[in-house]
């Protein structure tokens, strides 16, 4: 009786595509599934976010590796949709607000990177990792409220999955007087 219960759940639990496929109620070694709607195509269409081609990289990396189900994507920088970075330093040329929007434009060229790599977002188990950088004044003392620009985002994006761990650093500089760079870790399902 309990394999035939397995096997039907199992059966519902992959023939949906939007249903969250990370329930933790566990049998044997599978994650069974619950009836809550994951869906982070849906969330971005919602969000009115628009992802942008992010070209190929200029120098000797890629955008992202995958390694079993992780993906590790090299940092992002706030590039907007017009092709240029949000520059500047937090504590001197930029507000909190500025640096929050930075963050999510970050974020937003990463989930660029995902969609890339991936085909279709839904395939994002759970964002694992994020290491955010931010251009600051020695004595800026926010950053992570500049990080939370991006991490907001992910949670928006893709609701509790989007939960991360997370550095927020400051950095003497960064390449081009960006204000932010932001790299991350995303378990995919396999």
């Amino acid at each position: 009786m309990k394999r035939i219960m397995f096997v039907f759940l199992s059966f519902i639990a992959f023939s949906c595509a939007d249903i969250d496929r990370s329930f933790d109620k566990e049998v044997g070694n599978t994650k069974l599934t619950a009836n809550v709607k994951y869906n982070p195509e849906s969330n971005l269409d919602s969000l009115g976010i628009v992802l942008r081609d992010q070209g190929t990289p200029v120098a000797n990396y890629v955008h992202a590796v995958r390694s079993g189900n992780l993906l590790f994507l090299s940092g992002k920088g706030p590039k907007q949709a017009s092709g240029k970075n949000i520059v500047g330093k937090l504590g001197k040329e930029l507000s909190l607000e500025e640096g929050y929007a930075a963050a999510r434009e970050a974020g937003i060229n990463q989930l660029s990177v995902l969609k890339m790599e991936l085909g279709n977002l839904n395939k994002v188990k759970r964002i694992v990792s994020v290491h955010g950088m931010v251009n600051a004044t020695s004595d800026f003392k926010d950053h992570s409220k500049i990080i939370n620009g991006y991490s907001d985002l992910m949670v928006a994006v893709f609701g509790e999955n989007g939960k991360h761990t997370r550095a927020a650093v400051g950095m003497g500089s960064l390449p081009g007087n960006m204000a932010v760079e932001v790299e991350m870790i995303v378990e995919v399902y396999e």
